[in-house]
């Protein structure tokens, strides 16, 4: 996903959605290993800034079925292209959600909950809209955005609540292993509400944060054939129209 504000490739591993899948819609998700090359799930990708114009008609025919389209950033930051994206991804037949890259270290996560929810982060149970998203990486240099592990797990908590408020849903978390052990002390306390959003790009997904025994999602690659990042959900399509139906 997006770092920031200005157009960049990520270079950090992104969330997980698979627990929440399991919780949300009581289908058990599979979690053996799948090899990044596997056409057996629904492929996908998400998009920011970065991509500007996607050629909605050309991913759809590559083999796209969801995306996830980067909407806000702290509370001011909303993506330029976010209605060309995520209204024509739409159009193409893409299931498509918005995403909200975490900023903890600028103001609450019900403030920026609020943000994302108001410029596009809503969700519909249509079965085309995917439940809100939220970014959890480092930012701009600070791995923990500045907070202790107990203050970041109470951000979370903090955005997650005014989400689910505001649309029905818990947001899916996207995050690697390695983050969430770091900045949350590989806290359990939301896996069983949340789907995971998994970044790992290794070619076969790794351990899981805590908690979680299934991801939803797995970012597998920064690049391929589908425009920005690589991702799988962990099922088949008809599960995937299930859990954004909710």
């Amino acid at each position: 996903m997006a770092r920031g504000r200005q157009p960049a490739v990520r270079r950090t591993p992104a969330l997980t959605l698979a627990a929440a899948a399991l919780a949300l819609t009581g289908t058990a998700l599979a979690d053996r290993p799948v090899q990044a090359d596997t056409t057996a799930k629904p492929r996908g990708h998400d998009v920011s800034s970065y991509q500007g114009k996607v050629n909605w008609k050309r991913a759809r025919t590559d083999g796209a079925r969801f995306v996830y389209v980067k909407a806000t950033e702290g509370t001011a930051y909303k993506n330029p292209h976010f209605k060309q994206q995520y209204g024509g991804a739409g159009a193409a037949g893409i299931l498509r959600g918005a995403y909200h890259f975490a900023r903890a270290d600028e103001s609450s996560g019900k403030a920026q909950a609020a943000h994302l929810v108001r410029n596009g982060g809503t969700w519909r149970g249509d079965g085309a809209t995917l439940p809100p998203a939220l970014d959890l990486e480092a930012a701009y240099g600070k791995t923990c955005h500045g907070l202790s592990r107990a203050g970041m797990r109470g951000w979370i908590r903090s955005f997650s609540n005014e989400v689910r408020r505001l649309t029905g849903r818990r947001p899916v978390l996207y995050t690697s292993t390695r983050w969430w052990r770091t900045c949350t002390g590989d806290s359990a306390a939301f896996a069983r509400t949340h789907p995971l959003w998994l970044a790992d790009w290794r070619g076969t997904p790794g351990p899981l944060p805590g908690g979680w025994h299934a991801r939803a999602l797995w970012q597998y690659a920064n690049k391929g054939r589908l425009p920005g990042d690589q991702n799988l959900f962990n099922g088949t399509l008809t599960q995937l129209r299930k859990f954004a139906r909710g």
